[in-house]
């Protein structure tokens, strides 16, 4: 199958044009970074389509940013670059799309009460944030929660700007397949690592910021306290969903979601600790400070994408670290 894969020169773009490479498939990269050609421009996404028979989304503006500032930036690249690309899809006649999808979209993540159950707390409020007090408390008693696995049915709640753009990129490709009879898979990603990952820059996941700081000697600094779930998941075995995802786009016409991750929730201290200890460099340090707009807890429920697609992770969180740690194995970029 040939397969356009926007941003394919990127850390998880090219690891997916990898692993279509090694599966058969005749990907096409289009990265405003290896060839100069923008998935905003009309022009070049229309070059790009042509004799195409899917499309893999990855292009996009990752991060939580520096500010408020970044949005406009934000919005440009995430939102108009998909309504660009979902446009000249329409009129190439091509009808299945795999789209970057994130788990951002969530806000926090499931969380129960004795009393009450299933609860959706509210955004952390930054008096408490600034008093050390980082675990939401059930909305209706102010009891402490027990944090689980958020499933893809769990309601959206983006919590900051680049969120509400990976929600409106959902948007967008569920008008779309409405529109065209087309067929979009959004996998949603949780903490994707591994070899390639940007370094040095805030736009950076929290993995790239931590072995950025090891590769200078210094100790990884960790915000709040530490004990943030996240759900870490190897670059290559989210490559592998997207391999396993375009055999779905057959099925007809429609959108589904799937979350992305290894379902083995790791603190943000665990992971820390583990990538200093691989890197034998100084132990990390907890600084108590805080990003507005982070969520405290968000970890995946992927029984879906294994159980309807077959999809199992390959890589574990121990060999991954280690990898990370010697900054072996990325993929050659295309």
């Amino acid at each position: 199958m040939r397969v356009l894969v926007s941003g394919g020169a990127g850390f998880i773009g090219s690891h997916i044009v990898a692993e279509l490479t090694d599966r058969g498939h005749d990907p096409v990269v289009l990265d405003l970074a290896s060839d100069g050609r923008d998935v905003r421009d009309p022009d070049a996404v229309r070059e790009a389509l042509r004799g195409v028979d899917a499309v893999c989304h990855q292009a996009a503006k990752v991060g939580l940013g520096k500010d408020f500032a970044d949005a406009p930036d934000y919005v440009s690249v995430n939102d108009l670059g998909t309504a660009v690309l979902l446009s000249a899809m329409a009129r190439a006649g091509v009808r299945r799309l795999l789209l970057a999808g994130s788990m951002v979209v969530y806000g926090e993540g499931r969380y129960e009460c004795p009393a009450h159950g299933v609860v959706r707390p509210g955004p952390r409020a930054e008096e408490d944030l600034a008093a050390g007090r980082f675990e939401p408390r059930c909305p209706d008693c102010g009891a402490d929660l027990a944090p689980g696995l958020v499933a893809e049915d769990a309601p959206m709640d983006p919590r900051n700007v680049y969120a509400a753009t990976k929600l409106a990129q959902e948007h967008l490709a569920s008008s779309w397949a409405r529109a065209t009879g087309g067929r979009v898979v959004s996998l949603r990603y949780h903490n994707v690592y591994g070899p390639g990952m940007p370094r040095d820059t805030p736009y950076a996941g929290v993995a790239a910021l931590f072995r950025s700081a090891l590769a200078r000697g210094e100790a990884p600094q960790v915000f709040e306290d530490g004990g943030q779930r996240r759900d870490f998941v190897h670059v290559r075995d989210v490559a592998a969903a997207n391999a396993v995802a375009l055999d779905a786009l057959a099925d007809g016409p429609g959108f589904t979601a799937y979350n992305v991750g290894s379902g083995e929730p790791r603190t943000v201290g665990e992971m820390a600790a583990a990538l200093a200890a691989a890197c034998a460099g100084p132990t990390p340090v907890v600084t108590g400070e805080y990003r507005l707009g982070d969520v405290r807890h968000i970890t995946a429920d992927s029984a879906r994408l294994r159980g309807e697609l077959g999809w199992t992770t390959a890589v574990p969180f121990a060999a991954g670290m280690a990898e990370l740690a010697a900054g072996a194995g990325a993929p050659a970029r295309s």
